[in-house]
C-alpha cells in the first residue's frame, strides 16, 4: 500500500486542469506544493487537495454543512460504551473500516473508526489509508487505543490449533466479516504471510457485520474459528489464541473536530473511567487515547 500517491509533472497538470507551462510556471514562483527527485519534479496529490482547499472562494455567509451525527466504521465494545456514556449524541453505524472511511469522504458521518491491516508488517496503515484518500485532505487521526485480535475457537480449543495456516491445514470453518472490514483485512494479511492461497480457507456462511456476530457464529456451532478482539472472544465466553496488537484509531475531519459531540467523545476518553473500562474488557492499551496521529 503506498502511504502518499506522487504524481508526475504531466499527471499533475492532467489532475488540475492545467497546462504543463503553467505548471512549471508555479513551480517557479514556489506558489504550488512540490519535491524533487533525481532531477524530476514530484507532486503528491494529497498536498495538492489541500493547496486546492485552501485557495477556495466562498460566498458571504457560507459555512460547510456539518455531516450527520454518525460514528462510522468498525464494531468495537469499548467504542460502543464511550459512545453510551459520554452522552455525545452520535450514533454508531458498524460497517467496517473500508465502508466508514468512504462515509466521512462523503460527508455521511463525522467520525470513522479504523483498523486496516496490510500484508506488509511495516507499514502503519491506519495513517497510510488517511494519507491515500484524496478526499481526505482535511483529515485528522486521533489515536483510540492498541486491541489485541486474535482467532477465536470454541471453549477448550478442542480442535486444539495454534494459528491460522493451521486452522486452514486442518479445514477448519473460518466465520469471516465483510469486505473492507479490519478484521477481514487482518485475516488476509496472515493468510498471505503464510504463504497461503485464499481459496484454501473454507467459509462458513455470509459475513458478519461485527465481531459481537463472528463469536456468536462460533459459539453456536455454525463456525469453527475466526478473528475477533479479546474482549469480544472473552464477551461470548470462548477461547483465544493471540495473533497481533494493532491500532484502532478514529478519523475526523478537521472542521468537524470541534463539534459538540466529538468533543464530548475526546473529553470522556481523558477520565479515569476509560482506562478503567478498557481493563474491564481486557486486549486494550489506551496509553495513548486521544494522541493526534496526523493532522493533514
Amino acid at each position: 500500500m503506498s502511504q502518499v500517491q506522487y504524481l508526475t509533472t504531466a499527471e499533475a497538470a492532467d489532475y488540475l486542469r492545467l497546462k504543463e507551462r503553467k505548471l512549471y510556471e508555479l513551480v517557479a514562483e514556489g506558489a504550488i506544493p512540490c519535491t524533487k527527485v533525481t532531477g524530476k519534479w514530484l507532486f503528491p496529490r494529497a498536498a495538492l487537495d489541500s493547496w486546492l482547499a485552501a485557495g477556495m472562494l466562498t460566498p458571504p455567509g457560507f459555512t460547510a454543512a456539518v455531516p450527520p451525527p454518525i460514528v462510522g466504521g468498525s464494531h468495537d465494545l469499548l467504542l460502543e460504551w464511550l459512545v453510551r456514556e459520554s452522552g455525545c449524541g452520535l450514533a454508531l453505524l458498524a460497517e467496517g473500516s473500508a465502508r466508514g472511511l468512504e462515509r466521512l469522504a462523503a460527508g455521511e458521518v463525522q467520525i470513522a473508526a479504523v483498523h486496516f491491516h496490510d500484508a506488509d508488517e511495516r507499514v502503519e496503515p491506519n495513517v497510510a489509508r488517511v494519507l491515500a484518500e484524496s478526499a481526505l485532505g482535511d483529515a485528522v487521526v486521533i489515536g483510540f487505543a492498541r486491541r489485541e485480535q486474535g482467532l477465536v475457537v470454541p471453549p477448550g480449543n478442542p480442535a486444539g490449533i495454534a494459528s491460522v495456516p493451521d486452522a486452514v491445514a486442518k479445514g477448519l470453518r473460518f466465520a469471516v466479516r465483510q469486505k473492507g472490514a479490519g478484521a477481514q483485512l487482518l485475516l488476509e494479511a496472515l493468510v498471505a504471510r503464510g504463504g497461503l492461497d485464499a481459496a484454501q480457507v473454507a467459509i462458513a456462511g455470509a459475513p458478519a457485520p461485527t465481531g459481537s456476530e463472528l463469536a456468536l457464529a462460533v459459539r453456536t456451532g455454525r463456525a469453527d474459528c475466526g478473528v475477533a478482539p479479546r474482549g469480544v472472544a472473552d464477551s461470548f465466553g470462548l477461547h483465544f489464541l493471540p495473533l497481533v496488537w494493532e491500532r484502532f484509531d478514529l478519523v475526523v475531519r478537521r472542521r468537524t473536530f470541534f463539534e459538540p459531540g466529538a468533543q464530548a467523545l475526546f473529553a470522556r476518553m481523558r477520565d479515569p473511567s476509560f482506562a478503567a473500562r478498557a481493563a474491564d474488557l481486557g486486549g486494550y492499551d489506551v496509553a495513548e487515547a486521544g494522541r493526534v496521529l496526523l493532522n493533514r
